[in-house]
């Protein structure tokens, strides 16, 4: 039984949480807290397996009582936040400080209340089980996963070729991609990366009220040029290409030139942006000539497409379970036999300096 905390200053949105966990198989709401301090006794008096918690709250806001917590007691964090542009930055700030991920207020909801509930409760699921490490100095990110439907697959954007029909190039391009616990692991991969290194395109699960926030703050903190991609833009090397939020990124050839196609297609595998389309784009216009690193993940999105990378020639790496916040994606992509190399996240980066030659 996986037992919850609810911290919220809205009697409300108490009251509608533990209706919807309690509602389901597995989940029971221990206690609910109107502030951090009335929820740091009760933490200590209920030992909840996790949090569900708010930003604006009185006494203490709940970032101050989010990094208190992941440094002195780590434990499985989801945030319920406000999709406004100013909700995420501060939810990205949270996801920074170590939340495993986050859902949306109930009441700025403009979807069914069923699909709010198996949102939140696959949420809370899925936290559970989560690798909640001790923060420190260095701060975490968490990536914020957005359940969209129906789930189709990656035929829906790009048919699927068989065959190689490629050359070997001096130009390589680096496709990742992430979920779940890989804002963080995104962002320690690219730190460790020098300003001229090849193209990387990105597909990370983010609602678009986030990707332009996030991508400022990769871009603050990284060497190379990290910036949201636009259609029909030439990729170079220096660069980081971030899919835009609610678009598919694909990676086309044009000429001699790679060139970034952004899709607003239906979502595949629930996502948009989907990892799986972007891999497949690589594995049909970059083969060889790519290099190929899932994160990190809930699902498994991005497995097929790097399997089709892996088969065209490209040299692929998936995060290991034991540094990995959720082993959903990465795992699926061993699993399937789409990996090369299986390597913890801090050996990543050394490993993509590595197998350029």
């Amino acid at each position: 039984m996986i037992k919850v905390l609810i911290i919220d200053d809205s009697a409300l949105v108490r009251q509608m949480l533990t209706t919807i966990l309690n509602s389901a198989a597995g989940i029971t709401v221990v206690g609910t807290a109107q502030d951090p301090l009335i929820a740091r006794e009760k933490i200590k008096q209920l030992n909840p397996d996790v949090l569900t918690l708010d930003v604006e709250m009185p006494r203490m806001d709940g970032l101050t009582f989010l990094g208190n917590l992941m440094r002195l007691r780590p434990m499985p964090v989801v945030m319920v936040s406000s999709l406004t542009s100013k909700g995420a930055s501060v939810t990205l700030e949270a996801l920074e400080l170590g939340a495993v991920d986050f859902v949306s207020k109930p009441s700025a909801l403009g979807r069914g209340l069923e699909e709010y509930s198996d949102e939140i409760i696959a949420k809370v699921r899925m936290a559970a089980g989560a690798r909640v490490r001790a923060k420190a100095h260095t701060p975490a990110r968490s990536a914020a996963t957005a359940t969209v439907a129906p789930s189709n697959t990656a035929d829906a954007i790009l048919a699927k070729k068989v065959g190689r029909s490629h050359f070997r190039t001096t130009e390589r391009i680096i496709a990742l991609g992430a979920s779940t616990g890989g804002t963080e692991a995104t962002a320690q991969v690219l730190k460790s990366l020098p300003s001229g290194f090849p193209a990387i395109v990105i597909s990370q699960h983010l609602p678009a009220a986030f990707s332009a926030s996030y991508t400022q703050r990769l871009d603050g903190c990284c060497q190379m040029k990290v910036k949201l991609a636009e259609h029909g833009e030439q990729i170079i090397p220096g660069h980081v290409y971030m899919a835009p939020g609610d678009h598919h990124l694909l990676v086309k050839r044009d000429g001699a030139r790679y060139i970034c196609h952004i899709n607003d297609g239906p979502p595949v595998n629930r996502h948009r942006p989907s990892v799986d389309v972007m891999f497949r784009s690589v594995a049909q216009n970059v083969g060889p000539n790519a290099l190929g690193v899932i994160l990190t993940g809930m699902g498994a999105d991005g497995a097929e497409g790097m399997k089709e990378m892996r088969d065209a020639g490209a040299f692929t790496i998936a995060q290991d379970e034991a540094t990995s916040v959720v082993w959903g994606m990465p795992g699926s992509a061993y699993k399937l036999g789409a990996v090369s190399e299986l390597l913890p996240l801090d050996k990543i980066a050394g490993a993509l300096m590595s197998n350029l030659d």
